[in-house]
């Protein structure tokens, strides 16, 4: 299987694992000659949040999540990992609820793999993913690689 997008979708608890998850899209992304889609899911919530850290300004006009998301800090760690490993990117921002949205994305740009992150769980934990990675891994259009945050 060939492929042509993968989307990387992050979140804000993936500033701790971006070098993993870098590695991950590097070694699936680079053979293939992929371009991987930096995705980077806001709740409304969190969008808000980040316009005002970010100090968009609130009477210009709508400001894009595209934007906003390339502002981000952990989409701009990784730009600067896969720049350095040569693997074409692109970004994408989106506001929703994160599992289904990061669905969403995955449709949108066609997307022939996903990988999200995820954080190392307790015993008991360790029979269930977290709730967004649970949502992309039984509804993504395509197979998703989940990457383990290390400690």
């Amino acid at each position: 299987m060939t492929l042509e997008t993968i989307l990387l979708a992050v979140g804000p608890g993936d500033a701790e694992r971006t070098s993993e998850l870098a590695e991950a899209v590097i070694e699936v992304g680079r053979p293939a000659g992929s371009t991987v889609v930096l995705g980077h899911v806001f709740t409304q919530d969190e969008y808000d949040d980040v316009l005002e850290r970010l100090a968009f300004d609130p009477d210009a006009e709508a400001v894009d999540p595209d934007d906003v998301a390339g502002r981000h800090a952990t989409i701009r760690d990784l730009r600067r990992l896969l720049e350095d490993a040569g693997v074409e990117y692109v970004i994408r921002g989106a506001v929703g609820d994160h599992g289904r949205t990061i669905v969403d994305l995955a449709t949108d740009v066609d997307a022939d793999r996903v990988i999200v992150g995820g954080r190392k769980r307790s015993p008991t934990g360790k029979a269930v993913f977290g709730s967004t990675a649970q949502e992309v891994l039984l509804s993504a259009p395509c197979p998703v690689t989940f990457v383990r945050g290390g400690e």
